[in-house]
């Protein structure tokens, strides 16, 4: 029985403590007040597990840290559970039991490594685990009636997962194990297993065959190994004779491909040399007439320069005479005569001095205008003229350059190398770049070398004259054929008496190995028959097992029936084929389920739950918790749930009472009923507010 639940900024709840008793305690509220909290906060303390997405999400907003704290009392004693998490994801467990108000230490933390498990106590304290308790005492929404809707194969796992039928799965599978590991050690030991015992009399079989065919192979291979002895000792004769004349023709190649090899480097470097020379003429040629004009360039050049300095003084003078005269016309056109006075003493005069007359002075600047432009345009003559013979002048230079470079200081040592080059060009013409076999003879007249290389290359073809290269050859490879199927023939009679000895050992081995499996055979046969007998969910074992628990629900679930006030008297659960049925009596009368009434089929629904709960050891803690039960029932339905829970809830003096929690968002449906502890979930600010109604 669940005592008090605690909890401290965790999800909604910033600061929460509920005291139950042993009767009934509903939690009312609107959807999202914080009512099914509750549910995460007994499994999270109790086993640390929750429906949210992560543990950091159980910390209510704004805290550093959170807690829950359940105290319940299971087997007579008095126990504490409390999980704490923080900001970080860091958690902290404690398991203790509270004796006289003092707390002694059973388990902290999830340390599984160091075997120290909080959970696993709880689950030894409470004799269940988290799966089963979620079956047993645990009813989600929507999830009360469902036990009577599921259909009956559904029905059937669901009794297969509340007696632990997956543990003979589990048990299935060690055998399993059990009989791989010893198939193993039998193939290890002796290298087969019982699977193979078909196989090893069919290799006994093929052994024997290839044991019978082995002799007259034997006698075969004597005769063609006597035979092809006798055609390699008459080819080892022939090939020795023709030996000698084998190395001549080696030696013969050699000096072939010697010969040609310095033909090629020959050749090549005189067409370097040619290369080279010739663009020495190219480059030379040109230069001597360019080089021989430096002097007459230099003396052009500075010639062009003093005509370029007496034009810019020219220029210079003129420029300062214009600049005078344009004085002159400014004094000339205050100096103009105003009829016939003078501008200065009022006196009568004539005319005026040429130099002060403002017509002769405008004719003078324009013909000084005039001579400037012609000495402009002159100026810009030479001065093209001047950086024309310049490069001219570079060029001679250049072309100087390049004959020093060369070496070259007179026009008839380029006469003589253009001779050169027209002999060795000759001479390289008659013998191509590609020398070949073809063409030793003209390869010879190269130099003396070669000349000597060609006369050896003679005397080496007179001496192997009428050797026919491609008999020798066919002769040596048809001794080496002969040699290898010489050899194969050894190789095959080693290996077919090998196999021999072989076969005999593996007969022996064999049947030894056959004698043995027999025994294995036998002993994994017992084994298949315990699997399918004992840990086959389907086998004898398991559905004793069903049977039991079927029974033992349904006795269970009618001595609840018994005390509420319907018509049903008994239900019994049956399995049949692989699907578990229910079936409904009112004294001998059978009922239909879709023919009872919603109370009536409420009643059903809590009385199996309360069937199973006992099936599966819930009675250690002996509480159950309805979430949203009324989710999906009609009025009718509604008030058949009340009434049924209040019934039970009266069950104590009959020492068959269980702690019921419901949880729901109607509140009116207990204000009429005998349920005394009513809880009102609201939400606020500052967190969950929960009051006694």
């Amino acid at each position: 029985m669940i005592k008090s639940i605690e909890l401290v900024d965790f999800l909604s709840h910033s600061d929460t403590k509920l005291e139950l008793d042993d009767s009934t305690t509903v939690f009312v509220g609107h959807n999202g007040a914080g009512k099914s909290s509750i549910i995460d906060a007994i499994t999270f303390a109790l086993f640390g597990k929750h429906t949210r997405k992560n543990n950091k999400s159980l910390i209510r907003r704004g805290a550093n840290q959170g807690f829950a704290k359940i105290e319940f009392s299971a087997n007579g004693k008095n126990y504490q559970a409390l999980r704490k998490i923080d900001s970080k994801g860091a958690l902290t467990a404690q398991f203790s039991e509270d004796t006289d108000g003092k707390l002694k230490t059973i388990a902290e933390g999830e340390r599984k490594q160091f075997d120290e498990s909080m959970t696993a106590e709880i689950e030894k304290t409470l004799g269940i685990e988290f799966e089963k308790l979620k079956i047993a005492s645990i009813v989600q929404q929507g999830e009360l009636s469902s036990i009577i809707k599921a259909k009956p194969k559904e029905f059937k796992e669901l009794v297969n997962a509340i007696i632990g039928i997956d543990k003979l799965d589990i048990a299935l599978g060690s055998m399993r194990t059990v009989q791989k590991e010893f198939r193993n050690h039998i193939q290890k030991k002796l290298g087969f297993d019982d699977t193979q015992i078909q196989l090893l009399k069919s290799k006994v079989t093929a052994y024997e065959l290839e044991f019978k065919n082995a002799k007259p192979r034997l006698e075969e291979l004597v005769i063609d190994k006597k035979e092809i002895e006798e055609n390699i000792s008459n080819l080892e004769k022939e090939i020795q004779i023709n030996t000698s004349i084998e190395s001549l023709l080696k030696e013969l190649d050699s000096r072939k491909n010697e010969l040609i090899s310095y033909a090629k480097d020959v050749i090549k470097s005189i067409q370097r040399e040619v290369s080279e020379k010739e663009q020495t003429v190219k480059e030379c040629k040109p230069c001597f007439v360019i080089s021989k004009n430096k002097e007459e360039l230099k003396s052009e050049i500075n010639k062009t320069q003093e005509n370029l300095v007496t034009i810019e003084t020219q220029i210079s003078d003129l420029e300062k005479k214009q600049a005078r005269y344009e004085e002159k016309e400014e004094l000339a056109a205050k100096l103009e005569l105003k009829d016939g006075k003078c501008p200065v003493c009022d006196s009568n005069v004539d005319h005026l001095n040429p130099d002060f007359q403002k017509e002769h002075i405008e004719n003078e600047i324009e013909e000084i205008d005039k001579k400037i432009v012609e000495l402009e345009n002159e100026r810009e003559v030479l001065s093209e003229k001047s950086e024309n013979l310049s490069n001219d002048l570079e060029e001679s230079k250049e072309a100087a350059t390049i004959l020093k470079t060369h070496k070259i200081t007179k026009e008839s040592q380029l006469e003589d190398m253009i001779a050169e080059i027209k002999i060795k060009t000759k001479q390289i013409q008659k013998i191509p770049i590609t020398v070949n076999s073809g063409q030793l003879v003209e390869a010879g007249t190269l130099d003396s070398h070669a000349k000597s290389l060609y006369e050896n290359i003679t005397a080496l073809e007179k001496s192997t004259k009428g050797f026919n290269q491609e008999e020798f050859l066919e002769m040596k490879e048809s001794l080496h054929d002969s040699r290898s199927k010489l050899s194969q023939i050894d190789q095959e009679y080693g290996e077919i008496s090998g196999n021999i000895k072989k076969i005999n050992a593996e007969l022996e081995k064999l049947g030894t190995t056959l004698d043995d499996l027999k025994h294995v055979q036998g002993y994994v046969g017992e084994l298949e028959e315990i699997q399918d007998a004992v840990y086959n969910r389907d086998g004898p074992v398991g559905k004793s097992l069903r049977s039991w628990s079927l029974e033992i629900i349904s006795e269970k679930a009618s001595e609840y029936l018994e005390k509420l006030n319907t018509k049903i008297q008994r239900i019994s659960l049956s399995e049949k084929t692989r699907d578990v049925n229910i079936a409904c009596y009112s004294r001998n009368t059978t009922l239909e389920l879709e023919s009872l009434s919603g109370g009536e089929q409420v009643s059903i629904a809590l009385a199996l739950r309360l069937g199973m709960a006992h099936l599966l050891g819930a009675s250690n803690l002996n509480f159950m918790i309805l979430d949203e039960p009324t989710t999906h029932l009609d009025s009718e339905r509604r008030k058949s749930l009340v009434n049924v829970l209040s019934q039970l809830t009266n069950m104590k003096e009959n020492n068959s009472s269980m702690q019921f929690i419901i949880i729901t968002h109607d509140d009116e449906i207990f204000e009429d009923s005998s349920v005394e502890n009513i809880y009102k979930f609201e939400a606020s600010q500052n967190g969950t507010l929960v009051s006694a109604l």
